[in-house]
């Protein structure tokens, strides 16, 4: 009876596990194979084309040698370079026309070029939401920017006080403080008996860039918050190398020398912020002020507890864990996107010398050689053009991202739900049937009317995102960028240097691969 029992409980119990395997073995398939065939199914039935979907991989082959072979050597001034950072959609564009789409893996993302069906997916944020990312880029940065629906809401009003102008206003000082570093470093570097220098100003636009972050966000914390910089930075580095390299599932659990690396820099990032938060917190309890008007991270934690305050429970708050991915993400967005558009905009008033005198002109007509402020910032005609046709030739996401949560209707479409759309940033700020048959090149009188009339039709300039979740940071970076700029005016003219090198490439943001060297001359 015993021995018959035994039996019947190792049949159940192998029942139980070839149930689970198949179960698996299921998803797995409907995953890998089933779910893309309807999906392209479905999209060529309403007249989509794209390659035909290989298991699992997609396209992601060929884009990873489209990219390489285009990353290989740098290009001449004067050529395209949106070949060299969207090789496969242009490939994809030429071969298929403007209904396509590409495999990103096992998930079919359609290309959008249409203005009014963008307008749509910008707006519709409830259905076209964040896609999945790339298992290693929790370790890199979550926060707002991969957050759909209620907590997308709940993180998005608690950080909208902070952003405010008139506390951008008061954080001002403090960015020309370190852009005013930057730029005595430079002086002291020039020979005694010369005026001028070559160096690659991306390093140091970069550190300025951070160190301005830093103070902004953290106030006396700052050198903590330059340790947390340099950190992210290896991060994203590390995060680019792993994005471009084909991702096997559960690949992330294997302990290679990225991955270790990885999830230290994740844990020691997390514990620098913490100390600085709980540092803050700790002041609270003991009675001392928890914020000052120059600095995020006060803003944003009094805005958290306001919030938990009006609604008498935590939940509607942020916990410490949200309050430090936040931070993380002041860093990515906020230092890389100033930062590169800094760097574009000096080479391009390198390449075109005459838009720089111009722009001097005015920076010195409105502050002569005094600091410039926030008033005068906003008067700046010649220098706001510039920067808008800047992030028209160099949006720094070249591509933005969207997933389809349920069957929707989309212009004549019916997009499924597991269909990615992909908006093309890049592709339509170079689109000549939207700005003409000089989109190629730098004419920052485009914006002379402003945004709105720069182009033959509106919507199409959207370089920090479009709608409800258009980038919370535009208004910082894009002050930041005019102090600095201003101020670097002041101080110095430039050239492009023989030894630069024009290869725009992306890591996290569109960058030059090889630096941008320039020969600066002391005024």
């Amino acid at each position: 009876m015993g021995s018959s029992l035994m039996v019947m409980i190792a049949i159940m119990f192998s029942s139980c596990i070839l149930i689970s395997l198949g179960i698996v073995c299921w998803k797995v398939f409907n995953w890998a194979w089933l779910r893309p065939k309807k999906l392209e199914k479905r999209l060529k039935r309403q007249g989509f084309r794209g390659n035909r979907y290989r298991l699992v991989i997609g396209d992601f082959k060929d884009i990873s040698d489209l990219l390489k072979e285009a990353h290989s050597k740098p290009i001449g001034l004067v050529d395209d370079f949106v070949p060299r950072v969207v090789p496969h959609f242009l490939q994809a564009l030429n071969k298929y026309g403007k209904n396509l789409y590409v495999w990103l893996g096992p998930h079919p993302a359609v290309v959008i070029m249409d203005p009014e069906l963008i307008r749509t997916v910008a707006q519709r944020i409830d259905v076209f939401q964040k896609p999945e990312i790339h298992p290693l880029a929790k370790f890199l940065v979550q926060g707002l920017f991969t957050y759909d629906g209620d907590k997308w809401a709940k993180h998005r009003r608690i950080l909208n006080p902070a952003f405010h102008m008139d506390k951008l206003k008061l954080m001002m000082p403090a960015v020309y403080e370190c852009a005013h570093e930057m730029l005595t470093k430079w002086e002291e570097m020039v020979p005694a008996r010369e005026r001028s220098i070559e160096l690659d100003i991306c390093p140091f636009l970069e550190s300025m860039t951070a160190d301005a972050i830093s103070r902004t966000a953290f106030g006396s914390s700052y050198e903590k918050g330059r340790r947390i910089f340099q950190l992210q930075k290896e991060q994203a580095e590390l995060f680019g190398q792993a994005v471009r390299s084909i991702y096997i599932p559960g690949f992330r659990f294997v302990p290679t020398k990225r991955n270790r690396r990885m999830k230290q820099i994740y844990r020691e990032v997390d514990y620098l912020i913490s100390e600085i938060i709980n540092s803050r917190l700790e002041a609270t309890r003991e009675g001392e002020a928890v914020v000052k008007d120059d600095d995020l991270l006060g803003l944003l934690l009094k805005s958290n507890s306001e919030e938990i305050d009006k609604h008498g429970h935590k939940k509607f708050g942020m916990s410490i864990k949200e309050v430090i991915e936040e931070c993380k993400l002041f860093y990515l967005a906020g230092q890389e996107t100033t930062s590169v558009l800094l760097v574009w905009t000096m080479i391009l008033l390198s390449r075109f010398p005459d838009w720089q005198a111009r722009a001097r002109e005015e920076v010195w007509q409105q502050f002569g050689t005094e600091t410039p402020d926030f008033d005068g910032l906003n008067q700046l005609k010649i220098v706001t053009m510039i920067l808008y046709e800047v992030l028209r030739l160099y949006p720094p996401f070249p591509v933005l991202g969207r997933k389809i949560a349920k069957d929707t209707k989309l212009g004549d479409f019916i997009f499924p739900a597991g269909v990615q759309v992909t908006l093309p940033v890049i592709l339509l700020h170079h689109d000549p049937e939207v700005w003409g048959d000089d989109v190629k090149e730098f004419k920052p009188e485009r914006f002379a009317g402003g945004i709105a009339n720069a182009a033959k039709t509106q919507g199409v300039f959207f370089p920090f995102g479009r709608g409800p979740r258009v980038c919370i940071g535009q208004a910082f970076a894009m002050l930041e960028a005019k102090l600095t700029l201003a101020t670097i005016l002041q101080r110095f003219s430039f050239e492009l240097s023989p030894s630069y090198s024009h290869a725009p490439f992306q890591v996290v943001a569109l960058q030059p691969q090889y630096g941008a060297h320039l020969i600066l001359y002391k005024l």
